[in-house]
């Protein structure tokens, strides 16, 4: 502190710093504003005066002068000098140097006149005052001071025996007791009381003591006593009062003590008035806070304790230790714990409303350790009673419920009543959430609460209120929700199974959306129940007591045990739900008595159960595989079927459900959709199973009686109720459509978002259930939604294919009920507006009602493929077969029949049983006979649909296929983007496509050739079976069932056959120029040869069965053996073909038993059914006869079609006659493989033509087959030697001029021949997809020439005519190259000449159009361009002497063909004739050069291939064939080859001389090398790609 003198002041002290000093303390004297700050300053110059003095700076008169002139300035001026004394005192005592002491003496002698001595002698040290000479001796003074001390402080005044007399303490409760109910006021009675104290010398401590007894007695009159302690308190010190009452309250602090009540009410109401301070009782009461604490760590340790001892197993023998144990434990318990006194002031502090110092105590303690005695839970509850009672007469109180009004409490320090939901917030909450789950006490105030919570929310969830109100109503509903986290739902779990508590909770729950609730439900299971030591032990005796119950549960004892879990339910449903879900993941036979079992529970039971089984679903710990990985837990099953029963069972919420699954379905994850489809089909009834009889999928085709009566297993009743309560949960969460479009983009994502690491067989699996669901799903949406909620809900076609992305079967899928409804309601219209009853009117309305709604639709689906696409088909015929049904198409008479009949026989049973009571016999016939009506009324609206249909179809149909390519492209379109996506998406639309197909068939579609599509579904069905799932192939063999029914009746009967395909346009087999028909019945396929080409396509559906079964692959394994399961009924018909497949599936059966159980169960099961199936199986010639008549050797060719392009029926079927020939051998060859190669040999040699052409030669040595070979040769011979001898010039010019066509035809045959080697030997991928591209490059060549026999024919003879000599030049050219060529081993490619010079540009064109086909890829038909193919090559290698291919322009074949139809038909009349006498002669030059012509192109296919002839015919002679024999075959055929060599020159010869004989013979022979010679250069290129790729596998 800075000093107050300056040292100017001391050194000129007399000058001038005296008088500046005496100023200074003037000043600070009169500075009265600051009067502390004043006192220290006066304080401190009087000191810095002294000091200098001391110091010897001023000379102690000097000082004592001028502080003679101050001390006048202040009236405690002495006081403080005697201070500054008694420092300098201390000061200098302590100091060495003498002087200094001696100068403080002087000083303070100076002034003795200016300060009393008792001040003096207060202040200063004994030993100072005696030197001073103020005291004698200094020692006598201590003495006499110590003993003045004892008698004023320590000396007891004894009141109580000499001075206090008794009367008045007598007179003081007579006047605290009298009747107060006067005019008599704690003031007057406060006079009375200070005059006896005075009068009777009483102690003031103990009248207070008696006051505060007298109040405990009369507690009621607290507006008395409280302003007298108030008034009295004045007089005595603030702390008297406190410890009056602490020494009252340790008084019952010994352990037989108990405090009475009536003192903690007085203290309480002490405390609530501010007379004394919670913090100064508080530590007067016992017991201390860390005794507490202690307490209640031991409970809680306690409680875990218990709970472990609940969920160990013990031993039968130990239990009864055990329970004697507790028993000693619990009697050691009771003994009477000692008093909480805090407790105690607290209930009281609760009783009288003092809310705050309530708060404060608890404050102190654990949390709910203070709630937790009942006496203190009840007072709280009671204090929230009164607080809310004016809020809840207003707004609570249920319609017609009186209620007992609660009073409020006479305080008016009480907290103030609520009357709005805000003053709630303040204090009723906190309140609460001080209680937590002891409002268990009060169930009363519980419903209380609930029903408040209920009020606000009908105020919270009206839209009436301003943004301000709204803020603050946000708020209380987070309060809101709080309380009911902490308080409500924890009380309910102590509650002792109160089921109207939990009915009215939910009263309020079901007013929060359920995204709150599960999260209050997920807190009160995880969280709350480890939060308090009662609930630790709750949890655990309901965890016991669940156990018990399950162990005992059976479908007998469904009653009692259900009212068991209902009663242990109401209290802890999320703790037995969780035990029970638990149990039956184990065990799935749980099922059905646990749900029948929960019949008697309550609403919020069934939503906490709801969320329990999403928990338990969304489990991350659980695996949603099992450890094979190869299918779904049974965990995952077991919750599904749980969840669809319970959920159709009981009226509980699905929206959760719903959304989970379909927030598991965008994160990618398609395992719970085994949940949804549960539920749908539990719910709604609609199942979806592979395993459907063909009696059930016929049901399925009708009206929605129908289905529900006959299509499904279970007959599930009464799913009216259930299924509305799923559609309303679906469109109230706007669910119905997101999980839709998710299952459809989930379907197709499987294989790559949860394909992965997982074997194959998961993935289809969940591919099947992903697809399965949508299905199911789209069929209860379509059932269940009106017209309106569909269209509104569902987008136009476009917008699902091109926004959603959903793949076009499932968006026509979802839109097809759409257009359903929309066409009847638009017809329903029409009808109203006009009355007209006919037929006709009625037929035109519908068209009219169609074409309104579809033409939208037909604009759409323009935006879902390339242009060209619409090219082949119009989008009108896409949209049709996309947007009609089997309930279309057709009636299922026999359906309705069988369930009118099983109801007859119902109502018969029904007459017959005696048993049945009257009243139930007539309700059950009533019931029968509405059904029975319903289904006939059903039928007849679905006719007259169906009619109408067919008449809109029959309107349609010329519109339908636009043919702007050729038909085979047509057929490609129609089967990639109608048939083969939608015949594999349900077993309904599988047999709908069937049944399209020949609806397309009988109308005489333009356009339309049935027998390609059927040649395309039957030929090789390898690549579709192999890319299907497993339920995938079940429905694709329905399809080929369905299929071949069609098939086999039109083969079984030629009356059939007439009438439904006689001169039907599907069945022509010569293509027309557009525009043209001409329905010629030579151009229609006959009936024979019809069989003929049923047989080929049952070899070809056996070869494509065998292939797939040997691959050893899986997936091809099990789905040949579901397809092929699937056609029992219709293949296999012939019993060579049957007897091949036997042995393969029995070989299956050896190889899988122990390796793939599945396929094993698969294959033994085909197996069983097909011995069954023998008896009805026939030889091949009763199938088909074997030798076709000569006159339907010629037979028009079938345009693109089973026979390939441009080739006669009669040689598709000689082919497959020779084919199947070859069957029956496939044991010998098995057996004794050497000796077969020796009959090879033979054959080589020996047959004719044909059979050498095809390498097919095996099984031909029969002299009888050779013998008919020959003459059918010798007849086709001499029908072509008349036919084509003039066909040069043609030719000619189609080299010429279209030079890129013919040779690609002829080279694909030659492809198909490399193939077929292939073919039976396993491919790599590269080479696959090589072959592939070939075989589409040369198909698409193919269907670019349009050619017919009849054609060439007759524009050949035309030519004729005009140019012999030329004709002639070229034979000789032609015979003198094929001499020159005669010896070569290898053609190289180019070095054959045409018969026509062809220049180099030629061959590079051909070369880079085959490279653009190649590079051009049709993905999903890869495997019907193989079929064609095969067909192909097995006809053109026998007899290419028809393929004279001119491609003609469209006005020169319509000319040609009018002009020489008739001439060629006579001509060949005459031929025949001719050929009958001419044959004998000319047989053996005949059989001689056909003979050497194909053998010269065997052997240059074998040297280009690496194989002969008859190996190849080995591979494709059967099915059983295995592959192995190719390597020795190979070596003992290439001995033949030089002899084959020679036959070119010696065929040459002949021919010169048969030309010198005959004009026709010379020119018959002359064309045949031509021919050949064509082909091979054409060939050349492709057929070395074949022979590299084929050599690489080998």
């Amino acid at each position: 502190m800075a000093a107050l003198l300056p040292a100017e002041w001391i050194k000129n002290w007399e000058k001038g710093g005296k008088s500046e000093f005496v100023q200074l303390c003037r000043t600070l004297s009169e500075n009265k504003s600051h009067d502390n700050m004043g006192f220290r300053d006066i304080q401190q110059a009087l000191y810095e005066v002294a000091y200098h003095v001391v110091r010897g700076n001023l000379k102690h008169d000097q000082a004592s002068n001028v502080l003679g002139d101050v001390i006048e300035f202040r009236e405690d001026m002495p006081s403080i000098l005697a201070d500054v004394f008694c420092i300098l005192d201390i000061e200098t005592s302590c100091l060495e140097e003498k002087s200094k002491r001696d100068h403080f003496t002087q000083l303070v002698l100076a002034c003795l006149y200016l300060v009393s001595d008792t001040v003096l002698k207060e202040r200063l040290d004994p030993e100072t005052l005696e030197s001073l000479g103020l005291i004698k001796q200094s020692q006598q003074f201590n003495q006499k001071s110590v003993k003045i001390k004892t008698k004023l402080f320590y000396k007891q005044q004894k009141f109580n025996l000499l001075r206090e007399e008794n009367e008045g303490y007598a007179k003081l409760i007579a006047e605290l007791g009298q009747d107060l109910s006067g005019n008599i006021t704690s003031d007057l009675i406060l006079e009375n009381i200070k005059s006896l104290i005075g009068c009777f010398n009483l102690d003031p401590n103990r009248v207070l003591d008696i006051i505060l007894e007298v109040y405990e007695c009369r507690p009621e009159y607290d507006d008395f006593f409280v302003p007298l302690i108030e008034s009295y308190m004045y007089m005595c010190e603030p702390q008297t009062l406190c410890h009056i009452l602490g020494f009252k309250f340790k008084f019952y602090q010994d352990p037989s003590g108990e405090t009475p009540s009536s003192l903690y009410r007085v203290a309480a109401v002490l405390l609530q008035h501010n007379l004394i301070d919670l913090e100064d009782l508080y530590v007067h009461l016992l017991p201390g806070d860390n005794a507490i604490i202690e307490e209640h760590k031991r409970e809680i340790v306690e409680a875990k304790q218990i709970v472990r001892k609940l969920t160990m197993v013990v031993l039968s023998s130990e239990k009864t230790e055990e329970k004697e144990k507790e028993k000693e434990k619990e009697e050691e318990k009771t003994e009477k714990p000692p008093d909480n006194q805090k407790l105690g002031l607290l209930e009281a502090l609760l009783k009288i409303g003092d809310w705050q110092h309530a708060q404060s105590i608890m404050d102190q303690m654990p949390p709910f350790y203070a709630t937790s005695h009942k006496s203190i839970a009840i007072a709280l509850c009671q204090l929230v009673h009164v607080t809310i009672e004016p809020l809840y007469r207003r707004v609570g109180v249920p319609k017609g419920a009186k209620g007992s009004p609660i009073s409020s409490l006479p305080n008016k320090r009480a907290p103030k009543q609520a009357d709005s939901f805000e003053d709630l917030r303040k204090e009723v909450f906190n309140m609460l959430c001080y209680l937590g789950p002891h409002l268990s006490h009060d169930p009363i105030l519980f419903a209380k609460v609930v029903r408040l919570g209920k009020a606000f929310m009908k105020e919270f969830q009206s839209d009436g209120s301003k943004q301000e109100d709204k803020e603050k109503m946000e708020i209380l509903f987070s309060c809101l929700l709080s309380i009911t986290d902490q308080v409500l739902l924890p009380s309910l779990s102590l509650m002792d199974c109160n089921a109207c508590m939990s009915e009215e909770l939910w009263g309020m729950f079901k007013t929060f959306p359920y995204q709150y609730r599960y999260r209050l439900y997920g807190q009160w299971k995880n969280e709350t129940y480890n939060s308090h030591p009662l609930l630790v032990k709750v949890k655990a005796q309901t965890i016991d007591r669940a156990k018990y119950i399950m162990k005992r549960l059976t479908k007998e004892n469904v009653k009692p045990s259900g009212r068991q879990i209902g009663k242990l339910s109401h209290s802890n449903p999320t703790i037995l739900f969780d035990y029970i879900l638990s149990q039956i993941q184990k065990y799935d036979n749980l099922i059905t008595p646990v749900v029948d079992s929960l019949k008697y529970l309550t609403s919020l039971n069934y939503d906490v159960l709801a969320y329990c089984i999403i928990e338990a679903l969304a489990n991350p710990e659980k695996e949603r595989m099992k450890h094979d990985d190869t299918t779904i837990s049974s965990w995952l099953q077991s919750l599904a079927s749980f969840c669809g029963a319970v959920f159709r069972k009981y009226p509980i919420e699905l929206a959760g459900l719903l959304q989970y699954v379909a927030n598991q379905l965008k994160a990618g994850k398609s395992f719970d959709l085994l949940i949804l489809k549960e539920v749908v089909q539990k719910m709604a009834g609609i199942e979806i199973t592979e395993e459907m009889t063909m009696e059930q999928l016929e049901a399925m085709t009708g009206g929605e009686q129908l289905k529900a009566e006959g299509g499904y297993f279970g007959q599930i009743r009464n799913t009216k109720k259930s299924s509305q309560r799923l559609k309303d949960a679906l469109l109230d969460h706007d669910l119905a459509l997101p999980l839709c479009l998710l299952m459809a983009q989930q379907r197709n994502g499987v294989i790559f978002q949860e394909g992965g690491e997982k074997h194959l067989k998961l993935v289809g699996k969940l591919y099947d259930q992903c697809h399965d669901t949508l299905v199911q799903f789209g069929g209860f949406l379509a059932s269940n939604l009106s017209t309106e909620d569909y269209i509104k809900r569902v987008p136009s076609i476009d917008v699902l294919c091109n926004e959603f992305h959903t793949p076009h079967d499932a968006a026509f899928f979802l839109s097809r009920p759409m257009y359903a409804h929309h066409i009847s309601s638009k017809y329903d219209e029409l009808k109203k507006a006009e009355k007209g009853n006919k037929q006709q009117h009625k037929v035109h309305k519908y068209i009219t009602s169609c074409e309104l709604v579809m033409a939208p639709v037909h604009d759409a689906v323009i935006s879902l493929h390339l242009p060209k696409v619409w090219d082949d088909i119009s989008p009108q015929f896409y949209a049709t077969f996309w947007s009609l049904t089997m309930y279309d198409l057709a009636v299922p008479h026999s359906s309705y029949d069988r369930e009118v009949n099983k109801l007859k026989v119902q109502m018969k049973a029904i007459d017959d049983n005696q048993e049945m009571p009257p009243n139930k016999k007539k309700k059950e016939k009533e019931r029968c006979t509405a059904l029975q009506d319903k289904l006939l009324e059903e039928e007849k609206k679905q006719l007259e649909h169906v009619q109408r249909v067919l008449q809109r179809l029959k309107l349609e149909k010329d519109n339908w296929l636009l043919a702007k390519s050729t038909k085979n492209e047509t057929i490609t379109k129609f089967l990639q983007l109608c048939i083969f996506p939608r015949c594999i998406f349900s077993a309904i639309d599988a047999v709908y496509c069937a049944h399209f197909v020949e609806l397309v068939h009988q109308q005489k579609t333009p356009n339309f050739s049935t027998l390609l599509c059927y040649d395309r579904v039957f030929s090789d069905i390898i690549y579709t079976v192999a890319s299907c799932t497993e339920n995938e192939a079940s429905r694709y063999g329905r399809f080929l069932c369905c299929m071949l029914e069609t098939v086999t009746r039109w083969h079984s009967d030629r009356v059939i056959y007439e009438k439904e395909c006689g001169n039907y346009p599907g069945f022509l087999t010569i293509l027309r120029a557009t525009g043209f028909d001409g329905g010629n019945k030579a151009d229609q396929l006959d009936y024979e040869n019809f069989r003929h080409v049923v047989h080929k396509w049952h070899y070809k559906l056996t070869k494509a069965s065998v292939h797939c079964l040997e691959t050893g692959e899986y997936t091809h394994i099990r789905n040949i053996l579901i397809v092929l399961t699937k056609i029992l009924p219709w293949y296999p018909k012939v019993l060579n073909l049957g007897q091949a497949l036997e042995r393969r599936v029995h070989k299956i059966c050896q190889e899988e038993k122990e390796k793939r159980p599945d396929l094993y169960a698969l294959a033994m099961g085909y197996s069983g059914q097909l011995k069954s199936r023998k008896p009805f199986m026939i030889p091949e010639n009763e199938f088909h006869h074997k030798d076709p008549p000569a006159r339907n050797a010629v037979a028009a060719t079938v345009q693109n079609g089973p026979g390939g392009a441009g080739m006669p029926t009669s040689l598709t079927i000689n082919t497959v006659r020779l084919e199947e020939g070859t069957t029956e051998e496939t044991d010998k060859l098995k057996e004794k493989s050497q000796g077969v190669v020796k009959v090879i040999n033979k054959a080589v040699n020996a047959t004719p033509k044909v059979t050498t052409s095809n390498g097919n030669s095996a099984s031909n040595s029969k002299i009888t087959k050779e013998k008919d070979d020959k003459e059918k040769s010798g007849k086709e011979k001499d029908k072509e030697k008349k036919d084509k001898t003039p066909a040069v010039t043609p030719e000619m010019k189609a080299l010429g001029k279209d030079g890129k066509d013919k040779p690609k035809e002829e080279r694909a045959n030659k492809d198909d021949k490399a193939r077929e080697i292939k073919e039976k030997t396993p491919k790599s991928d590269k080479e696959k997809e090589k072959v592939k591209k070939e075989e589409k490059a040369s198909k698409e060549e193919k269907s670019k020439t349009v050619v017919t026999i009849i054609e060439s024919k007759s524009t050949a003879e035309k030519e004729r005519e005009k140019e012999p000599s030329r004709e002639r030049d070229v034979a000789k050219e032609m015979k003198s190259k094929e001499n020159a060529k005669g010896g070569e081993k290898v053609p190289v490619a180019g070095s054959l000449k045409s018969p026509v010079p062809r220049s180099e540009t030629s061959e590079s064109e051909r070369e880079q159009k085959r490279r653009k086909v190649d590079t051009h890829s049709s993905p999903s038909h890869s495997s019907t361009v193989k079929d064609n193919l095969n067909e192909l090559k097995e006809s053109s290698a026998k007899h290419y002497i028809n393929h004279t291919t001119p491609t003609l322009s469209k006005s020169k074949e319509r000319e040609v063909d009018k002009k020489d139809l008739d001439k060629s038909r006579e001509r060949s009349r005459e031929r025949e004739k001719k050929d009958e006498k001419d044959r004998k002669d000319r047989k053996r030059d005949h059989s001689n050069s056909d003979r050497e012509v194909p053998q010269d192109s065997t052997k240059r296919r074998k040297e280009e291939n690496g194989t002969t002839g008859s190996s190849k015919h080995s591979k494709s002679e059967s099915p059983s064939d295995s592959p192995r024999l190719n390597e020795k075959e190979k070596e003992k055929n290439k001995s033949k080859s030089s002899g084959k060599e020679k036959g070119d020159s010696i065929k040459a010869e002949k021919m010169e001389k048969s030309s010198s004989g005959s004009k026709k013979e010379s020119r018959h022979d002359k064309e045949k090398p031509e021919k050949k010679e064509k082909r091979d250069s054409t060939g050349g290129k492709e057929e070395k790609k074949h022979h590299k790729s084929s050599d690489k596998h080998r």
